[in-house]
C-alpha cells in the first residue's frame, strides 16, 4: 500500500485542518475505508465559550464520509470531561451519547461518534482507525488470536470482539494500559487503530501495517489458490458481454419487482472479471453466505446476499423464470423473518426482508437501493467483501460473528442513527422516467423536473446533436448515474426496444413512461402532401403506439404497476384550420390512451393525458416553417404568433414547458394515484377545448 502523505500539502495546515487532510487521505483509498467507514480524531489546545484554555478532542461526526470530510463535519468534545468516564465500570449506549453531547463545545456541531470515548482514552494527540481489507481479511479467519501475533509480532494486539460503545472503549483503554510498548491495536472483526504524536505518523502507521498484512496475504495466496475463484477465466470477449446483456433484459424486472414489494427500488448490474470469476466458483453459494467482513456494512448490504442458482437455461421460459426467481426471493424472506424473530431484541421492529445483493452465476452480481447511489454504495461494499472473503479463506477459512452478534448490530439503533442523518428522500427517487423527444421543449423540461424531484431520468430523443448538447449540460446527472441519454426513433421498433433494454440494463426497469415526441406539418387538406400525412401517424401514433407497447409489457414483467403518460394536444378536442393531420394523429394517440387506461388498470397501470396549447419556448413542433403557416391560417403576422396564442385563452398567458412537466408530474405522483384515462388540459383555458 503506498502512502500518499503529501509535506508540501501538509506544512500549510493547522489544527482540524491536518485530520482532515489525513482523513481524506484515508478516504482516497478504498481498501482502507469505504462509503462513510472508519474514524479519525485530533486532540488539541483551545478554549470554551468563556474564554478559558481547555482540551479538545474533535473527533469525526457519525455518519460522515472520510473521503469528503470538512472540518464542519468534526465535532469539538471538553476532552478533560470525558477522560473520568474510564473508571466507570459500565455504561449503556443512551447513557453514554447523551453524557457526549453534554460535553461538546458546539451545539451545531454534528453528533459525536459512537467511538468517541475509544478516541478519548487514546493518550495520543492523533488516532485513526479503518476497515482496511487486508486487516479484515486477517480478523475474519477462525484463528484470527494467533495468527495475527503470527504477522505482527508484539507490536499490536488485538481486542476481542465488541460492538462499538462504552465496553470496548474500555477494553481498549485498558490494553493501551497493559501493554505501554504496543504501537497499534487491532479490533477483532471491526479494523485497525493507529495513534502518533503527528498525523503523518499515525497515517503512515496504518499504511505500514496494511502493507505487511497485504505483503502476508499474497504469500498465502501464492501457495493456495483462493476459494471462491472460478478455475476458468471469466468471460470477457464483446459476444460474453452480449450474452449476459441478453439474458439479463428478462431478467431484472422480475428481480426489481420481487425487491419493491414494500417499496421501489433501483438495480445496479456488476459483471467485471472478478465478480464473474466469484459467482461462477465452486465455493461461491456456500462461501456468500457467511456474512460481510465488518459489522459496519450491515446496514447497507445485509447479513448475506441472495445466490440465486443458475438461470440462463430458463431465459426463454418467462414464466418459468418467474416463478424460480420468486421462489428464490421467498425462501429469501423466510430465511430472514426466521432469523430476526428468534435474534432481535425487545421492542425493534424488522426492516426490509429482500436482499441488498443478489449474485447470479455466469451473470454477476445485482445490487439494490432507494436510488442509484444506494445501489452504487452497496456495490462497492460487496466488491470489497469479494476481496476479503477469498483473502481469508485462502489463509485460513472465512469466520464471521455470530448470527445473535449480527443481528445486535444490525437493529442496533446507535448504527440505524446514521440512517437518519441522510437527506429526505425526494418524491421521485425510486422512480425511473423514460421521456420520449426529450432533448428540447417540453421534454428537455420534464426531464429537469423530474431530475429535481430525485428520479433517476432517461432521456430519449432522434435529435443526435440536441442529444450531445444535453449530455454537456447534464454531465453532473450524467456521471452520478441519475441520468442517461439516448438516441431512440420512436417510428422503429427496434430502436424503442433498444432504448428500453438500454434502460433495464442501467436501472433494473421503468416506472413512468412520457409519451412525448411528436411532429407537426400545418397545411390544408386537399394541399397536404401523402408523405406528411403518413409521418403524421406515423410519429404521433404509431410511435405512442411503439413505445407503450414496450411499456406495457415492462410493467407487466415487473408487476409493480406504472405510469404512462401522454403528451397529445388541445387540437385532439378542438381542431384548428389547416391542422388536419397533426389533429388526426393527435386524435389516434387519444384513444390509443383511453383503450391503454381500460386494458391494463387491472395490473395497477395507469394512463393519463396531457393537452398543451401554444408552448412555443425550444419547441421542435414550432418551426419557421410551422409558425409561417399558423400565422396565414389565423390571418395574422407571423411576429404575432405567440401572442395571438397567448390572448385566445381565457387566463390571457403564454404556455411554458415547465407548465406541461409540473403537470406530468402530478400525474406520475401518488397524489393522482386513482386517477386514470383523464385529461388534463394545460392551455390556459381554450374554452372549446374543455373535456367532455
Amino acid at each position: 500500500m503506498k502512502s500518499l502523505w503529501s509535506d508540501e500539502q501538509a506544512k500549510k495546515l493547522k489544527g482540524v485542518q491536518v485530520v482532515v487532510y489525513a482523513s481524506r487521505l484515508i478516504g482516497e483509498n478504498t481498501n482502507l475505508v469505504v462509503w462513510g467507514g472508519g474514524n479519525s480524531s485530533i486532540k488539541s489546545d483551545g478554549y470554551d465559550h468563556m474564554g478559558r484554555k481547555i482540551r479538545i478532542l474533535w473527533i469525526k461526526g457519525s455518519g460522515s464520509d472520510m473521503k469528503t470530510i470538512t472540518e464542519k463535519q468534526f465535532c469539538p468534545l471538553r476532552l478533560d470531561e470525558l477522560l473520568p468516564l474510564y473508571h466507570r465500570e459500565e455504561m449503556t449506549d443512551e447513557e453514554m451519547v447523551a453524557y457526549q453531547a453534554k460535553c461538546s463545545l458546539e451545539p451545531s456541531a454534528p453528533k459525536a461518534s459512537i467511538e468517541t470515548l475509544l478516541h478519548a482514552f487514546i493518550p495520543a494527540p492523533h488516532v485513526y482507525h479503518t476497515h482496511a481489507d487486508a486487516i479484515c481479511a486477517l480478523t475474519d479467519t477462525s484463528d484470527s488470536a494467533r495468527l495475527i501475533p503470527r504477522v505482527f509480532g508484539k507490536r499490536v494486539m488485538v481486542v476481542p470482539y465488541f460492538r462499538p460503545g462504552f465496553k470496548l472503549s474500555k477494553k481498549v483503554g485498558e490494553a493501551l494500559r497493559g501493554n505501554p510498548g504496543i504501537e497499534a491495536l487491532i479490533l477483532d472483526k471491526h479494523g485497525l487503530i493507529t495513534w502518533g504524536n503527528q498525523a503523518k505518523e499515525a497515517y503512515l502507521k496504518t499504511i505500514e501495517l496494511n502493507t505487511i498484512a497485504e505483503k502476508y496475504i499474497r504469500s498465502k495466496m501464492k501457495k493456495k489458490s483462493a476459494p471462491g475463484r472460478s478455475a476458468a477465466k471469466p468471460a470477457g470477449s464483446k459476444s460474453d458481454a452480449k450474452r449476459r446483456q441478453e439474458a439479463l433484459v428478462p431478467l431484472l424486472p422480475v428481480i426489481r419487482g420481487e425487491v419493491s414489494g414494500n417499496q421501489k427500488m433501483v438495480l445496479l448490474v456488476d459483471d467485471r472479471p472478478s465478480v464473474l470469476a466469484f459467482v461462477n466458483a465452486k465455493a461461491a453459494p456456500k462461501l456468500s453466505q457467511v456474512g460481510p467482513f465488518t459489522p459496519d456494512h450491515l446496514m447497507h448490504v445485509k447479513p448475506k446476499p441472495l445466490f440465486l442458482e443458475p438461470v440462463l437455461p430458463l431465459i426463454g421460459e418467462k414464466k418459468l423464470l418467474k416463478e424460480k426467481v420468486h421462489q428464490a426471493f421467498e425462501k429469501y424472506r423466510r430465511e430472514y423473518q426466521d432469523y430476526f424473530e428468534k435474534y432481535k431484541s425487545p421492542n425493534v421492529t424488522m426492516l426490509d426482508p429482500n436482499p441488498r445483493v443478489i449474485l447470479i452465476p455466469e451473470l454477476g452480481m445485482v445490487t439494490t437501493g432507494k436510488d442509484i447511489k444506494a445501489a452504487s454504495i452497496a456495490r462497492d461494499i460487496y466488491l470489497h467483501t469479494i476481496e476479503v472473503v477469498q483473502m481469508a479463506a485462502a489463509i485460513d477459512e472465512f469466520s464471521f460473528l455470530s448470527k445473535k452478534e449480527i443481528c445486535d448490530f444490525e437493529y442496533w439503533p446507535m448504527e440505524n442513527y446514521k440512517l437518519t442523518l441522510l437527506p429526505p428522500e425526494k418524491e421521485f427517487s425510486r422512480c425511473v422516467v423514460l421521456v420520449t423527444g426529450g432533448a428540447r421543449g417540453i421534454g428537455k423540461s420534464m426531464c429537469e423536473e423530474f431530475l429535481r424531484e430525485g428520479a433517476n431520468v432517461i432521456m430519449a430523443d432522434v435529435d443526435l446533436p440536441r442529444l450531445e448538447q444535453a449530455r454537456e449540460e447534464f454531465k453532473n446527472e450524467v456521471s452520478s448515474g441519475r441520468m442517461t441519454v439516448l438516441k431512440m426513433d420512436v417510428t422503429r421498433p427496434e430502436s424503442v426496444e433498444e432504448a428500453y433494454q438500454t434502460a433495464i440494463l442501467k436501472y433494473g426497469g421503468i416506472d413512468v413512461v412520457v409519451s412525448n415526441a411528436g411532429f407537426a406539418k400545418s397545411c390544408p387538406v386537399d394541399q397536404l402532401e401523402l408523405s406528411d400525412w403518413e409521418k403524421s401517424f406515423l410519429v404521433n401514433a404509431t410511435g405512442h403506439f411503439l413505445v407503450a407497447r414496450q411499456a406495457v409489457r415492462l410493467f407487466k414483467r415487473q408487476g409493480i404497476g406504472g405510469n404512462l403518460i401522454f403528451i397529445s394536444t388541445k387540437n385532439v378536442l378542438a381542431p384548428g384550420k389547416d391542422f388536419g393531420a397533426y389533429s388526426a394523429s393527435k386524435a389516434a394517440e387519444t384513444q390509443l390512451a383511453r383503450v391503454l387506461a381500460i386494458e391494463n388498470g387491472e395490473y395497477g397501470i395507469r394512463v393519463n393525458m396531457i393537452n398543451p396549447d401554444g408552448v412555443f419556448l425550444d419547441s421542435g413542433l414550432w418551426s419557421k416553417e410551422v409558425r409561417s403557416e399558423r400565422a396565414k391560417a389565423h390571418g395574422i403576422a407571423l411576429g404575432q404568433v405567440e401572442d395571438f396564442y397567448a390572448k385566445r385563452n381565457i387566463l390571457k398567458t403564454k404556455i411554458l414547458p415547465e407548465d406541461v412537466a409540473r403537470a406530468a408530474l402530478f400525474l406520475a405522483s401518488d397524489k393522482s394515484a386513482k386517477t386514470t384515462g383523464a385529461i388534463i388540459p394545460v392551455d390556459g383555458g381554450v374554452k372549446e377545448a374543455f373535456p367532455r
